[in-house]
This record gives structure tokens, C-alpha cells and sequence, in this order.
């Protein structure tokens, strides 16, 4: 049944980031990495998600979920009502949601510049406290690596786009967590 869903998800992921598969050039590239290792993290541990609820261990993963959670909701909501998605935006390796031409940064976006891949951060991490093991934290760690090439691929892209202006949010906002990075 692992497998099964492992592969499922990974079909889905495919067709989700195929214009930039093949693209290592592009965020969706690393993007899609970093998001099999997540599928493949929440597969290994979906056996331990409920047992021993109110462990500490349990607690710290459940904050970590539902603040990914909070992250993904809040970001969606702010770049659908600010972020002016323009779909006639050329740049095929943009999936919907960023293909915005507004610059956006208030809310959540005041703070850090990429929340969507914090929220993929405190899944990953989440994860992994269900049922913590070297597999798990390899996987856990690739996850981390990966979307910090993700967002640094995209902050290249955005200048390119945004221009000076999106250099200057870069020197005023953290990357991932709100005053520390």
C-alpha cells in the first residue's frame, strides 16, 4: 500500500511540475525534489501519526503541522487577493498562483518572502517527528536543502521580473522564519 500511494503522489507531483522537470534551471525543478522527499517523508511516518498523541514529540510535530498549515492557507489567500495574477505572464514554468504582477508584501509577506516553502519546511519537519529515524532525517534534510535552492532559484527568477524593487524586499524580509532567516 506505501508504494501505491508513494506512487500515486509522485504521478500527481509529476504532472503538476512537468514544464520545469527537466528544467534545473527553474525553481519547479528543485521544487518538485523537494516536494518527493516530503511525500516520501509522510509516507514512512503515516504509520506513527496517531499513536502516542500527547507525547511532547506528538505536540511539537502537530505545531509544526498546523503552522505549515496556517503558512500555506494565509500565503494563498494574500497572493490571490494582492498578488494580481496576470495568466497572459509568458514564463511557462509558472504553475497558477505565480503567475502574479504585483509584487506582494504585506501579511505574512511583510516578514518572510517565501511562506508557501516555510509551510513545506514545517511539513517536512513535522513529519519527520512522527516517527524520527536516519531515513526519515535524510529525507527530512534533502527536503531542506531543496527548498532553499527552490526559493533562491525563484528570488533569481523574481529580480529578473520584479526588478530593483523586488531587490529591495530581499535586504527587508527573511527568506523562511521572521527575524532569524
Amino acid at each position: 500500500m506505501t508504494i501505491i500511494v508513494f506512487t500515486l503522489g509522485s504521478l500527481g507531483l509529476i504532472w503538476i511540475s512537468r514544464k520545469s522537470l527537466f528544467k534545473p534551471r527553474v525553481h519547479g525543478f528543485f521544487r518538485f525534489w523537494a516536494w518527493e522527499a516530503i511525500l516520501g517523508l509522510v509516507v514512512l511516518s503515516a504509520p506513527a501519526w496517531f499513536r502516542e498523541p500527547f507525547s511532547i514529540r506528538q505536540m511539537i510535530s502537530w505545531l509544526f503541522l498546523l503552522a505549515g498549515l496556517f503558512l500555506v492557507v494565509e500565503s494563498v489567500r494574500l497572493l490571490r487577493r494582492l498578488g494580481k495574477q496576470d495568466r497572459s505572464r509568458q514564463d511557462v514554468n509558472l504553475v497558477g498562483l505565480e503567475k502574479t504582477s504585483t509584487l506582494v508584501r504585506s501579511g505574512l509577506y511583510k516578514y518572510i518572502r517565501h511562506p508557501m516553502y516555510s509551510s513545506l519546511l514545517f511539513l517536512a519537519w513535522g513529519a519527520f517527528l512522527k516517527k524520527p529515524a536516519w531515513p526519515g532525517g535524510l529525507l527530512a534534510l534533502a527536503a531542506s536543502v531543496l527548498l532553499v535552492l527552490t526559493a533562491k532559484t525563484e528570488e533569481a527568477e523574481d529580480v529578473l521580473y520584479f526588478g530593483p524593487s523586488y531587490q529591495d524586499y530581499r535586504r527587508q524580509t527573511k527568506m523562511f522564519l521572521p527575524f532569524i532567516y
